[in-house]
């Protein structure tokens, strides 16, 4: 099953051109044979950031939302705060499991990570970091899994039908 996928890059320094993380994100996307649905770019600004995610939000083409940058603990990195803003449910195993992974790729290096992962509106937000080998880290080891309708024991994909369950 294909996963229809939105892709935000939250940078104060980089451009569609240069955006390493987010090129890296569309190429998995595209070996995983999923939809880019649509891809921007933004700065570090929660209102800017949650102004986009309400909007791929509602819109019925998009199953889940990437976005890359603003995790780490600068005062600048305010991605997971804008998840916050819109998020029905917290999936703290995502980032812990996520941490796990870059333990073995940076070390002690990957608590400096505030990735993480909500359920907003029946779909699924991940916030990852804007490096190239946090988000490679994030796909291989997590995302191309979970998004995998195949991979067993189970896996996010099988459960779009009931995430809007009440």
């Amino acid at each position: 099953m294909k996963v229809n996928i939105a892709l935000l890059t939250v940078t104060d320094t980089r451009t569609i051109d240069n955006d390493k993380s987010g090129g890296i994100l569309v190429n998995k996307i595209k070996e995983a044979d999923h939809n880019l649905i649509d891809r921007k770019i933004c700065k570090d600004n929660k209102d800017e950031i949650v102004l986009i995610l309400k909007d791929w939000l509602n819109n019925e083409k998009i199953d889940a939302i990437i976005t890359t940058g603003g995790t780490g603990l600068t005062g600048r990195d305010i991605t997971p705060e804008a998840l916050d803003e819109i998020a029905d449910k917290h999936i703290p195993g995502f980032g812990e499991v996520f941490r796990n992974i870059s333990l073995k790729t940076v070390g002690t290096s990957a608590i400096q990570s505030r990735a993480c992962a909500v359920l907003a509106n029946g779909k699924y937000v991940f916030a990852l970091p804007g490096s190239s080998g946090g988000v490679t880290d994030a796909w291989d080891g997590i995302l191309k899994h979970q998004l995998d309708v195949n991979h067993k024991p189970c896996n996010f994909v099988e459960l779009f039908p009931r995430l809007k369950e009440k």
